[in-house]
């Protein structure tokens, strides 16, 4: 079957005829942030009204959600704090590991080298 010269450009390479191409779209960029800030929004909102009704008062609603995050922020300090001396640990360990690890080569070494020298 012959196609005519205005069906042969208009297909110029891409799958499909060109009624049944879908317009591509840019990924994400600022769109998803907005789209994540936006949700979290709403499911702050939601949560406030939510505690509202159960409260009885939208005002001690919310003084319910703000005693939650002010734990969640002063477990994520506490948290924070602490990462320094396990940090420090955990070198201090990988320092003595290393050390015996070097020894355990240099032990090895010597041996080999005992082997090798009598036959």
């Amino acid at each position: 079957m012959r196609f005519n010269q205005i069906t042969r450009m208009a297909d110029d390479g891409h799958t499909g005829p060109v009624w049944a191409r879908k317009s591509r779209r840019s990924g994400g960029g600022l769109s998803g942030i907005f789209g994540l800030i936006v949700t979290l929004l709403a499911v702050f909102g939601a949560l406030t009204a939510a505690l509202g009704v159960k409260e009885q008062s939208l005002a001690e609603g919310g003084a319910v959600l703000d005693s939650w995050i002010t734990k969640g922020v002063d477990g994520a300090k506490g948290l924070v704090g602490q990462a320094p001396e396990a940090a420090e640990a955990v070198a201090d360990d990988a320092g003595d590991l290393a050390e015996k690890t070097g020894d355990a080569l240099e032990a090895g070494a010597e041996k080999t080298a005992e082997e090798l020298s009598n036959p």
